[in-house]
């Protein structure tokens, strides 16, 4: 943990006691935990660092980003925004034997337009009365803080809309009051993040389910494996196997067959269903379930055409989305298999 001894001094802003104060908070880990939780455990923690904010009224909070996130400070009481709405549908979309796909006249499903206007860069001021949120970083290069300044005494939850389960706090407390010493936030946050450290250690070997493969895996405190779980599994041809969100997760992920590497050759066909992610308005062939949801589904090399079989879209609590999605292997082989939305978690089904 050496490498991380920096990163809670650095994380901390405060001026002088006399002056309105400043403390950072991180939207996601620091960057030298994330770097450890990133390049060790393959793993992020969805939670903001320091996850208590404790400041005297008239001070700021300078969000900083560290991952795709957002901050969502709503009217005190209330609930943070969705992130995604219906847009209009979308037709016709076929496979590549040239046959429609069922969804096809169904809604397209879009980032929350009131998310859409940033305010990163910016300074804004909170009450309590009227939400505040950051809006999406959707701006290319590095992406500036947002600073809010608390005008009211009180305490504040906040939120991502990305993450569900993603909240800090921001107690606001009259000038008068004392504040926990720059030592005592530093050592927190410090715990804060070894805790997480210590739980992204064991996340790639839990054990799913029998005929379950998890795809991510969530752990304590919103602690997330960017990974199949198992990576590998050998089956027999006729296996029917669940692709299931794990019970602990905040994110969005899909299990997707097909041809091409989607992280490595865009222009192939899976590169190409991963690129529908990349845009305000997503494509329904990269959301929706490739089958309609219920019917028993073969996978083969030639089910679409080409071996195309998508779970859609999966999620625990973000959404009207499924958890899992199941498909059978009607042929003996080696299957690989990507997430549409993080396209460097692979994993391989192989089929006897």
């Amino acid at each position: 943990m050496a490498a991380l001894a920096g990163v809670t001094c650095a994380a901390l802003v405060i001026p002088a006691a006399a002056q309105a104060a400043t403390r950072v908070v991180s939207m996601g880990a620091p960057p030298a935990a994330l770097k450890v939780l990133q390049q060790r455990y393959g793993s992020e923690a969805n939670d903001f660092f320091p996850h208590v904010t404790t400041i005297h009224v008239g001070d700021s909070v300078r969000f900083r980003l560290s991952g795709f996130h957002t901050v969502d400070l709503p009217k005190k009481g209330g609930d943070p925004l969705p992130f995604a709405t219906t847009g209009p549908p979308q037709s016709g979309i076929v496979d590549a034997a040239g046959a429609p796909f069922w969804f096809n006249g169904q809604p397209q499903i879009q980032f929350n337009p009131t998310l859409l206007p940033s305010k990163f860069g910016k300074i804004a001021g909170y009450s309590g009365s009227k939400r505040v949120t950051s809006g999406l970083p959707l701006a290319q290069g590095r992406i500036p803080p947002m600073t809010v300044n608390f005008t009211k005494q009180g305490t504040y939850d906040y939120y991502c809309n990305i993450h569900p389960g993603m909240e800090g706090t921001v107690k606001v407390l009259a000038a008068s009051k004392t504040l926990p010493t720059r030592q005592k936030v530093a050592a927190n946050l410090k715990k804060q993040i070894n805790r997480d450290i210590n739980t992204a250690k064991g996340l790639s070997s839990a054990t799913p389910p029998a005929g379950t493969v998890y795809v991510g895996m969530g752990g304590a405190n919103d602690v997330e494996y960017f990974g199949m779980v198992p990576a590998t599994i050998t089956v027999p041809v006729g296996t029917t196997l669940k692709f299931s969100m794990s019970p602990k997760t905040t994110e969005t992920h899909t299990a997707t067959f097909g041809p091409g590497d989607p992280e490595h050759d865009p222009a192939s066909y899976l590169g190409q269903v991963a690129a529908g992610f990349a845009k305000p308005v997503f494509d329904n062939i990269s959301t929706y379930p490739s089958d309609v949801p219920g019917t028993p589904v073969a996978l083969t090399p030639v089910l679409h055409g080409n071996g195309f079989w998508n779970s859609g879209a999966m999620d625990q609590n973000a959404s009207p989305l499924p958890s899992s999605n199941t498909v059978t292997f009607g042929a003996p082989g080696t299957y690989t298999y990507y997430c549409m939305i993080h396209p460097f978690m692979k994993g391989t089904v192989v089929v006897q």
